[in-house]
């Protein structure tokens, strides 16, 4: 019987699965999968983020930035990071360095997918191999937090995510956020010559007619090449019962999502990785819940926050001005989220 198994070989998965090689517990991975996978999502890396990945071993090759800019049709508003710097990162880019460290270490990843789940006293099977703990990092829809009756009933507004690549030189050192009246654009430099545009949205429509929104923005990238994919996420809100169920621990987006608006969601799934795995290694699992709001507390209140503001016309419009008005709160916030 080996210490864990881990059903998803994403970055939380895989975060999870290295944490637990480096604390001695002996893990394999199950992911039907190759690498690299990719996924929408905004590829910005926050200050934090950066730093646990180093401390894991894992190194990435990405574009630097050094702050958050928010930006409307009326100004723009713009904070550095106090410490240290982000990182714009495509997400097989990732993925790829996550796996590779995994490698290194010599994790298992058995090429298979983990529907049911079975678990005692003793145990849990799962995937054809019995661990004495298994982590569901099977992502944002979560079929084994279905399978375990942990998913609620999401609240607040419905929202979906949509990412594209745009090969131009990144005329920022900050990761953009703009504003429309329904709507979001994130703007990641990822390279010397690519961008990656994400838009966030409770509308449903293709994204060169989601981008339109933006009419700057769209101006900007009109005669620019894209790579002609499109992926998208959602809903996005998931509510979740509990992150412990028995042997079963949940760890990244299967754990519970708010939404993407902060950008902080890697940052959060490695904090909570190396706490589940701190908890597994002291045989106290049933910490992993409190240590799992802990970590990811001023992510859920921050972004709870803005999304509820985002949702009511008579706030929305006001978001960037009010950044605009009281620089030093932005930062502050920004601070906190990094």
């Amino acid at each position: 019987m080996i210490d864990l198994l881990v059903a998803g070989g994403g970055p939380a998965g895989l975060a999870t699965a290295v944490n637990a090689a480096l604390a001695g517990l002996d893990v394999v991975v199950a992911e039907p999968r190759s690498v690299p996978i990719d996924k929408a999502c905004g590829e910005g890396l926050m200050p934090n983020a950066v730093r646990r990945l180093s401390a894991l071993g894992v190194h990435v090759d990405g574009h630097p930035f050094r702050g958050i800019r928010y930006v409307d049709a009326h100004r723009q508003v713009g904070t550095d990071f106090r410490a240290g710097h982000g990182l714009g990162v495509r997400r097989t880019v990732l993925h790829a360095a996550l796996a590779a460290r995994a490698a290194d270490l010599g994790i298992p990843v058995r090429p298979v997918r983990v529907d049911g789940v079975r678990q005692d006293a003793a145990g849990v099977d799962a995937g054809g191999v019995t661990a004495r703990y298994l982590v569901a990092a099977d992502g944002l829809h979560s079929p084994i937090r279905r399978t375990l009756g942990l998913a609620t009933v999401a609240g607040g507004p419905v929202r979906y995510g949509l990412r594209r690549h745009f090969r131009v030189a990144p005329w920022s050192e900050h990761v953009e956020v703009h504003w429309s009246e329904r709507s979001e654009a994130y703007v990641t430099p990822l390279g010397p010559e690519l961008v990656g545009v994400a838009l966030l949205t409770a509308e449903r429509g293709p994204f060169s007619q989601q981008l339109q929104r933006f009419p700057a923005l769209a101006a900007r990238l009109s005669s620019r090449e894209d790579d002609g994919r499109v992926l998208g996420a959602g809903p996005l809100r998931q509510d979740v019962r509990a992150r412990v169920s028995g042997r079963v621990l949940l760890v990244g987006d299967a754990a519970g999502y708010v939404d993407a608006l902060t950008g902080e969601g890697i940052a959060v799934a490695l904090g909570a990785a190396a706490e589940l795995v701190r908890c597994v290694r002291t045989g106290r699992v049933q910490a992993y819940e409190r240590a799992w709001r802990r970590v990811s507390r001023r992510y859920r209140l921050l972004t709870r926050g803005l999304v509820w503001a985002r949702d009511r016309p008579a706030l929305a419009p006001r978001i960037v001005p009010a950044a605009a008005r009281l620089p030093k709160v932005f930062g502050a916030v920004v601070d906190l989220l990094a």
